[in-house]
């Protein structure tokens, strides 16, 4: 997460991770406005006029598009891919998946999710919602001790960003331990020292800031009310059922194979590296987990539609409030921006999106191989942007940079993100 705070983009972690983030990689980002279609995109569309059918001359205006935020923003490779029923499919992979050898990115790739992470993490937590296992408006308190506001704030305050904990991810001893040694594997309990060592910036409730110290709790109450460990949960309860074939939950830095290569600014240099390698475990349930394209585009429905989850449930987790900023809200681990339904994801050296529009049961999702900024925007959300102002003017999908009210914001990190 790099800080410009409210991570979602950073998202898993902000982003940088978590970020080190930004929000919303390994875990997070910001938030969207409301963007006016363009009068100049000509969405050749069956007549609803929520989603373009993808013809090629559709297909080919987003070839352009798509090069074009690569050329601007510097990003070696992408893969993206959009569907709809009747609309048609349009998957392809665009630039370089190691800027060493030049091999291309690819769509089978797996790939470093940041902060989608959280909506798995959130999913496990509402199944045993439905098991009664766990009330959403029980405090935290009743499953960690320690926990400033421990007795007030409740589960679906941490859900929705809404806890006024401080970010860990926000530290600048973390930052620091972080880019020192991008290798070091990280605790929960290490991670929420680092938070619990700040006063809390709001009262539960009262104000909405993106904080990965939420979903480090959350994750933890999963393991305890399911008494196993949460990759485990995640993997057994969340990704198999989903049918995700590609889809893990790391403990240490594994990357499966194929994967491009990850660049990141994030570092203690300030120059661009690899972070191909770095331990994600900083990121843990809000952002350490590993995807690839077909999955991300399957989840973007499950996740959307609730078919993990009762219709009871799932209509708590569409449940938004407001970010602040017009036409984006934030539900249980989950955002609409204009109309799409997903989360974004961002940590050292990757990125990746995944959306569902209910209106015409399509899904876009992009994934990418670097977390840098470009004039302070998220790759991802250039891509986002420029692909939907082509299949759904009236849904532009954007999510500006903003600062936070300065009551709310904690001491920039370099990066901090999820």
């Amino acid at each position: 997460m790099r800080y410009s705070q409210i991570q979602w983009r950073r998202a898993g972690v902000g982003v940088a991770a978590a970020a080190l983030l930004a929000v919303p990689a390994v875990t997070g980002t910001a938030y969207g406005a409301t963007v006016s279609p363009s009068p100049s995109v000509s969405a050749s569309s069956d007549g609803s006029g929520d989603f373009a059918q993808l013809s090629p001359a559709v297909a080919a205006k987003l070839d352009t598009a798509i090069k074009q935020v690569m050329k601007e923003t510097g990003v070696p490779g992408v893969s993206v891919s959009l569907s709809a029923p009747g609309k048609g499919n349009y998957v392809k992979s665009f630039g370089v998946a190691d800027k060493a050898t030049g091999a291309p990115m690819k769509q089978d790739m797996y790939t470093r999710i940041g902060s989608i992470t959280k909506t798995f993490t959130v999913t496990a937590l509402l199944e045993l919602v439905d098991q009664g296992k766990v009330g959403l408006d029980d405090p935290i308190g009743k499953y960690i001790s320690g926990v400033p506001n421990g007795d007030k704030i409740t589960l679906r305050q941490l859900a929705e960003m809404r806890s006024g904990l401080y970010s860990y991810s926000a530290d600048n001893d973390f930052v620091k331990a972080l880019v020192t040694d991008p290798t070091k594997p990280f605790t929960p309990q290490q991670l929420l020292d680092y938070s619990f060592k700040h006063p809390v910036l709001f009262q539960p409730g009262k104000e909405f800031l993106y904080c990965n110290t939420n979903l480090i709790l959350l994750g933890l109450v999963v393991e305890k009310a399911s008494g196993m460990p949460l990759n485990q949960y995640i993997e057994q309860n969340v990704v198999k059922p989903a049918g995700l074939t590609h889809t893990s939950f790391p403990t240490d830095a594994a990357f499966p194979t194929p994967h491009a290569q990850g660049y990141t600014n994030q570092t203690l240099s300030g120059k661009v590296e690899e972070a191909t390698d770095w331990n994600p475990s900083w990121g843990w349930a809000a952002g350490a987990m590993i995807s690839n394209l077909s999955d991300l585009k399957s989840w973007a429905t499950t996740l959307a539609t609730g078919t993990l989850l009762s219709h009871k449930t799932q209509a708590e987790r569409l449940k938004t409030i407001s970010t602040g900023i017009p036409g984006a809200g934030y539900g249980l681990g989950i955002f609409n921006i204009q109309g799409w339904i997903g989360h974004n994801g961002s940590l050292p050296g990757y990125e990746a999106l995944t959306m569902y529009l209910p209106e015409a049961k399509a899904t876009v999702t992009l994934v990418l191989n670097t977390d840098i900024l470009h004039n302070e925007n998220e790759p991802s959300t250039l891509f986002g942007q420029a692909i939907t102002k082509i299949v759904t003017p009236k849904h532009v999908f954007n999510i500006p940079v903003v600062e936070p009210h300065a009551s709310t914001a904690p001491s920039p990190s370099p990066s901090n993100s999820g």
